[in-house]
Formats: structure tokens, sequence, C-alpha cells
């Protein structure tokens, strides 16, 4: 059966509830859900029945297609000045000993790693300390365009923002124009967590809040830039907090449409002063990737990051709504192997990403950062390179 076919047998199904049924016909219609909507799907849609509109939803925009780039992370600091609850990676200023704290050359440093890799884009975010301020990203951008130009450079989040231009003295629209003349070409969508202040004010109470970060997303979608969104869930907050946060991201992608990708990125609770708090289970993860499908109806992808959730748990969710699975890494990221993240050392091989995603029926797409896509490998079959242990070349493949 295919998924139209899914979709119309869940709708005849006399069983169903109906108030499930009445959703599942909007999907069909392609009419959008609404708030309450949104929490019924967590609090009564079983497993199946959400995969079965997700995979609707995702197979009618993008068919089997699965997008992935080649990038790799630059972390230039994990100490900071915030203090937020459910994070492993960064240490405070005054445990400054535990940390590290790039300079430019050491930055560029890892640039120029990648000078003979077919990379195309280079993700940047980290803590947030003094000296790594606004000069500090204008000069790291210029050399980073100069020295590889077509290298796409997405940098930084709000949080990061906030502090930077508020310490300039600068406003997000001014802040982020100057930095996009250096060479900043998009934004990740890190530090968004959970947006309601109830929830925000407990697990990180000292930085920006939601209304600046969304204000940050909006300065950049002015400017012409694409960004993406993220939500932390699975720790404290409850159903209705999740769609209250995807609710803000909906009616600001409506207003600007400069969103690309909403990430739903999962709570570990290794080493963090919310360790207590156990973490859900694959199926809620996958339920919540579903549910986003649904409800973000505005937004063209979402994404599994499959370092942060294993790459079992990544080819599941491709039949629960997602289309993206992030990027090959390179082992150049640890926000995510510091909470306690299967992947230890998060890095595959563009061939161990295009198997895995062959290996659940769905064809892979290297992508660049806005989408355009760089390798159809569906057909592509790869020859042994043990040159290099965590990249191959890419083949050639006739147009």
């Amino acid at each position: 059966m295919n998924a139209i076919d899914k979709l119309n047998f869940l709708i005849n199904d006399k069983h169903l509830d109906v108030e499930l049924r009445n959703i599942a016909e909007k999907v069909l219609r392609e009419e959008r859900i609404t708030f309450d909507e949104g929490v019924l799907l967590y609090e009564k849609g079983e497993l199946g029945y959400l995969g079965v509109l997700a995979n609707y939803i995702r197979e009618k925009r993008h068919g089997d297609h699965t997008f992935f780039n080649r990038n790799f992370h630059i972390e230039p600091t994990n100490v900071c000045v915030y203090d937020c609850k459910f994070c492993s990676y960064s240490r405070l200023i005054k445990e400054r000993a535990e940390g590290w704290e790039m300079e430019v050359d050491g930055m560029m440093d890892i640039v120029k790693k990648y000078d003979n890799e077919a990379v195309t884009e280079v993700h940047i975010t980290g803590g947030v300390v003094p000296k790594q301020n606004l000069e500090f990203y204008a000069d790291f951008f210029k050399r980073c365009k100069a020295h590889r130009p077509e290298l796409h450079i997405k940098g930084l989040t709000p949080v990061e923002y906030y502090y930077i231009f508020k310490k300039a003295k600068l406003s997000h629209y001014d802040g982020l124009k100057y930095l996009q003349s250096c060479g900043l070409d998009s934004m990740p969508g890190g530090g968004a967590e959970i947006f309601h202040p109830e929830i925000r004010e407990q697990i990180a109470h000292d930085k920006c809040t939601a209304e600046q970060w969304l204000d940050i997303h909006e300065q950049a979608h002015r400017l012409g830039m694409h960004t993406n969104a993220t939500m932390l869930y699975g720790h404290i907050e409850q159903f209705w907090h999740r769609v209250d946060h995807m609710e803000r991201l909906r009616q600001l992608q409506d207003k600007t449409g400069g969103f690309q990708t909403f990430i739903p990125l999962k709570f570990r609770n290794k080493e963090n002063q919310m360790s207590h708090i156990p973490e859900v289970s694959v199926i809620e993860d996958l339920r919540n990737y579903a549910i986003a499908r649904i409800y973000m109806d505005n937004f063209d992808h979402i994404k599994a990051y499959w370092a942060m959730i294993s790459r079992d748990t990544a080819q599941l969710s491709l039949a629960f709504g997602v289309d993206d699975i992030d990027g090959t890494l390179d082992d150049t990221t640890k926000i995510y192997s510091m909470a306690g993240a299967e992947e230890q050392k998060p890095g595959m091989t563009t061939q161990e990403v295009v198997e895995l995603i062959k290996k659940v029926g769905r064809y892979p797409i290297e992508r660049d950062t806005l989408y355009n896509v760089v390798t159809d490998y569906n057909d592509v079959v790869f020859e042994e390179d043990t040159k290099k242990k965590n990249y191959y070349a890419l083949p050639v493949v006739n147009p």
C-alpha cells in the first residue's frame, strides 16, 4: 500500500477515534490543524496513526528523497556566561580550566583541514564568552570567505548574537547586516529550547527570551538569510508546551517564509543539572517527529540529527515525517556526545550516509545548505577508497 492508500484506509477505519479521523481528513485536504488538535495528537495519537499521516505529508512533498550534506562543525568555545540546566557541553566562566577558547587562527586551521574535501558547509556554534565578540566573528567570517569563498558559513545562534549585539550596542538587524557583509550566509536553529516562559525560566533563565530569539531570526529573514529552528523536548515540558513552541515558529514562518528546516532535539541527561530526569523513549522520539511534520505545515523540511538520536533511530524516523538527517560531521561536534548521545565520535563517510538511507528504501540526495541538489546518490555505486577514513571522494555522476 502506498502512502495515500494507507491514509484513506486509516480514515475509513470505523474504530478510529472521531477527533483523530477529523485530523486525518484535514491532512488529506491539506488543511492546517489547530493548536488544540496538535495537543490532541500528543495525547491520543498512537505511533502507527501518526506515522501514516506524517509519511503521507513527507512523501507528498519529497517522495522518497532524503537529504544530507557534507559538513563540519567548529565549536569556538565551551566556556559560557550562561547556566543552562540541560547543558552538558559548556563550562561556566568559573570553570574555565575545564574548557577551551579558540582564537581565529585556530578556527582557520580547522577550515584549512578540509581544503581538499568536498564539504559545502561549516556550522559554527558554541558557548558565549566576552572576548569572542562582534569583531572576533567578523574577522573569522572575512578570513574564511577569503580562503574558501564557496564554503557556506552557517554561524551562531540567537543566544550568541543577542549577547554580541547587546555588547556592541547594535540592533539585531544592524548586527546581522554587518556580519552578513563579512561573509555570514545563514543561521542554525539552536538556543530555542522551549519558548514558554514557565519552562524557559527553569531550564535557561539567563539566556535570550523567546521573543528575542524569534526577532533575531526575523531580522535574518528580512536580510534574505535562511535559517533553521529547533525545539528541545523530553524534559520537564508538557505536550502543550511543545505545541506552543511550534505554533510560535509557524506564525513567524507565515510572516517571513525564512525558515528551511525544523529540528526536534532530544534532551540527553548525562553530566548536567537535569540528570535526574529520565530520557524519553524512541517511541516518543518518533511520535514527536511525526507530530512536528503534521503541525509544521509551512516548513519544507523536518530534520533528525542522527548524531544525537543514533543511526538506527534516524533510519526509523524516515518513516515518520523526517526527510533530512543532517551531515557527515567528521567527528567535529561534542555538544551531544558530552550529553550522552549514542554517537560518542559522530562522523560518517558519504558512503555510510548513503547506505544508511538506502537500507530503508529511501533515495539519498546530497544537498547544499540551501537544499540545492549537489549529487543524487540513488544509482551511484561506490568504489572502495581507503585513503581517508572520514570521507570518500565524490564519484563521477553523469548529468
